[in-house]
């Protein structure tokens, strides 16, 4: 009995350990599903833009605005959208807990990864090159190596601005770069058709649904290789991030996602 004793023991501290580790789970699953605000809701902080958040006909719609509703109502979630155009503003709002999300032209790089956690993917994009084409529809930047020298326009914060920061020293010149506070990506497009910046680098979805309206855009020179797209959290909203995960994985597998996704791209 003296040798049977120990083991005993060791079985019951086992699972005690056990249970508790089983309550916690589950404590911290409740977690998840229940909002992390005093006012009992998501605060999300979504851009203006022609795939997050967009007025048409006096309707409210955008890929990730539609999909964060669904997701929301999925999960029993409620949550308060906040539209942005300021990105700076945006991410001073999430560091200072304002918001718990943030929905924006934000790519997932290594720089951004250091200060904030991630959904999953939502879709994949890139960094394009918005500039005029002249009346015959030549260009002046024909390949990123025609940047050097040159001033290229970008939302204030964004990781394009780090990115062409990458880019002056990989073609070894020097890329002056205009960080924008007051415009977002869809506002630097028309100010680069009006004339009145010559460049601005933004998301090729975006750049792409707005060159439509305007015949003397070009934008078909990458500035990056094609990024994840996903959501911001701070790093303290791990629960809150795992449980978006979640519901986007479940959401994903419907018919009305596939449907969402075409009406869009």
């Amino acid at each position: 009995m003296k040798l049977i004793q120990p083991k005993i023991s060791i079985y019951i501290v086992l699972l005690a350990i056990t249970i508790l580790a089983m309550f916690a789970l589950r404590h911290c699953a409740n977690y998840k599903m229940t909002p992390e605000n005093a006012n009992d809701s998501i605060n999300v902080a979504i851009e203006y833009s022609p795939l997050s958040l967009y007025m048409y006909s006096d309707t409210l719609g955008g890929f990730e605005y539609d999909l964060m509703r669904t997701i929301a109502a999925k999960g029993k979630m409620k949550i308060k959208f906040h539209p942005i155009v300021s990105l700076e503003k945006a991410i001073e709002g999430l560091d200072n807990n304002k918001y718990d999300i943030l929905i924006a032209q934000f790519p997932v790089t290594a720089d951004a990864k250091e200060k904030y956690i991630f959904s999953d993917a939502i879709y994949l994009d890139k960094q394009i090159l918005v500039q005029r084409k002249d009346s015959l529809g030549n260009l002046k930047i024909k390949s990123q190596l025609d940047l050097a020298q040159d001033t290229i326009y970008a939302v204030k914060g964004s990781p394009m601005v780090v990115r062409i920061e990458a880019l002056s020293h990989e073609i070894g010149d020097t890329i002056y770069i205009k960080q924008e506070n007051e415009y977002n990506a869809e506002q630097l497009l028309i100010m680069v058709s009006k004339g009145l910046i010559d460049y601005a680098v933004i998301n090729e979805r975006v750049a792409r649904n707005l060159a439509k309206d305007y015949n003397n855009i070009n934008v078909g020179t990458n500035i990056s290789f094609s990024q994840f797209q996903s959501w911001a959290f701070a790093k303290d909203k791990i629960a809150l991030r795992d449980s978006i995960d979640s519901l986007i994985k479940q959401v994903k597998l419907t018919e009305g996602y596939k449907a969402l996704f075409n009406r869009y791209f």
